[in-house]
């Protein structure tokens, strides 16, 4: 089985956990759970002279970076993912001594490094509230006749951090008017139609847009109406 296209770690060497068996291209040995590909045949860690680095698994930023700023060599391993068709991140390859000092360092500043990530989390809490009542505020600009509590909603699903969601987009952060508007259509179609069950009934997307497209329009027009009648 030929191997997706080399993956790749700017400046960096990269270790690879294969999907399928493979054996080492130099000394036969395998399965393999880690392998370089040196143009493009697989080779043991130890035939690539990696055989006495350690995994570091994923999910430590910290104790990464300090690992890998106190090893001399290191090696970022990936392992292919078939559904996104790319290579995923799952760890690196340090020297055992140099992990030690990297877990030393990081419990003698554990605590300054809680307190700091508490402040930060606040600090963003702070900056997501402003952000809703922003977008909030420019729903009832545009819509006039949106109840509160309705705007209130919209906004803080489209402006969920991490989400992918309109209100998170580059136009979403400068609350452009189209954006604001495709969070509001967006919420008209999910609850004040039956869209979702056509879409669970196997309608096909575009074709179930086009049937509840007059009760979206319908909604919008109420709510651009001047005044809010609830609030």
């Amino acid at each position: 089985m030929a191997f997706p296209t080399t993956p790749h770690s700017p400046g960096g060497l990269v270790v690879v956990q294969p999907l399928k068996r493979k054996r080492c291209a130099g000394c036969r040995r395998g399965p393999l759970s880690l392998l370089v590909l040196e143009d493009g045949a697989p080779r043991c860690l130890d035939c690539a002279d990696l055989g006495h680095l350690v995994l570091l698994a994923r999910g430590d930023t910290a104790l990464t970076r300090r690992a890998r700023e106190e090893s001399s060599l290191s090696a970022v391993v990936v392992r292919f993912n078939r559904r996104k068709s790319r290579y995923e991140r799952q760890g690196v390859l340090v020297e055992a001594a140099a992990l030690a000092r990297a877990e030393a360092r990081c419990l003698a500043d554990a605590e300054a490094r809680r307190r700091r990530r508490a402040r930060d989390a606040r600090s963003r809490a702070v900056k997501d509230e402003r952000f809703a009542a922003a977008f909030t505020a420019e729903i009832l600009r545009l819509f006039p006749g949106c109840p509160g509590e309705r705007a209130r909603a919209i906004a803080a699903h489209a402006s969920v951090r991490g989400s992918g969601r309109v209100g998170r987009s580059a136009a979403g952060r400068v609350l452009s008017e189209g954006a604001v508007i495709s969070a509001v259509v967006a919420a008209v179609r999910h609850v004040d139609t039956p869209y979702d069950q056509l879409l669970m009934s196997g309608v096909a997307r575009y074709e179930a847009r086009r049937r509840i497209a007059p009760s979206v329009q319908d909604v919008l027009r109420t709510w651009r109406g001047a005044g809010e009648s609830t609030g």
